[in-house]
């Protein structure tokens, strides 16, 4: 056991999705402290991968307006899991649809990972995306609805990765396990 203990939370804000607490421990030698916490239901994201008519490997991503950034950041799709009790499944399904138009035939969990540890406790499940089928897209929001959705290699995505292009943490991650997984031939 870490003997951290956490002894309770006094709510300052509440808000749509999310809440911020100024959350009380106890360290393992007895010292009293706190930390303002951003408490979240989580999210999804997905890789979507499709497999072009040459053999190669291609992915969707889209290029979305971030209000804390002021800027277009380069993302996979993604969505809070803004429905109580939703499989997170669904939840990741129901994102490609609205975000690029594509349904999945097949999600493959790659990771839960944690965005932000710091400050929040968010938790991210992501999924590889395959056997996709393009449907009418379904935006909500502003950002959305003038969101521009890329088709990429998965070659040229990874690149921009590495060139510093793409500084979204989930997209670094699912193109990075996803490169490795074709890579290595893990994805069946």
């Amino acid at each position: 056991m870490s003997g951290f203990r956490h002894l309770g939370d006094r709510l300052v804000h509440q808000g749509y999705i999310w809440h911020v607490a100024v959350a009380e421990y106890e360290s393992p030698d007895g010292e009293r402290f706190q930390r303002d916490i951003v408490r979240s239901p989580g999210a999804v994201a997905a890789v979507p991968l499709r497999v072009a008519a040459d053999g190669s490997a291609r992915v969707v991503l889209v290029r979305q307006y971030r209000p804390p950034f002021d800027d277009f950041v380069i993302e996979v799709p993604a969505g809070m899991r803004d429905v109580p009790g939703e499989p997170t499944e669904i939840t990741a399904a129901r994102e490609l649809v609205e975000e690029v138009g594509l349904r999945p035939g097949r999600l493959e969990h790659l990771i839960d990972m944690y965005p932000s540890a710091g400050m929040t406790d968010s938790v991210l499940t992501l999924y590889l995306a395959t056997d996709l089928t393009e449907v009418p897209r379904d935006t909500h929001g502003p950002e959305e609805a003038h969101m521009e959705v890329l088709d990429l290699a998965l070659g040229d995505a990874v690149e921009m990765v590495l060139n510093g292009t793409i500084h979204d943490a989930k997209t670094v991650v699912g193109l990075l396990l996803v490169e490795r997984r074709l890579r290595e031939g893990g994805h069946g």
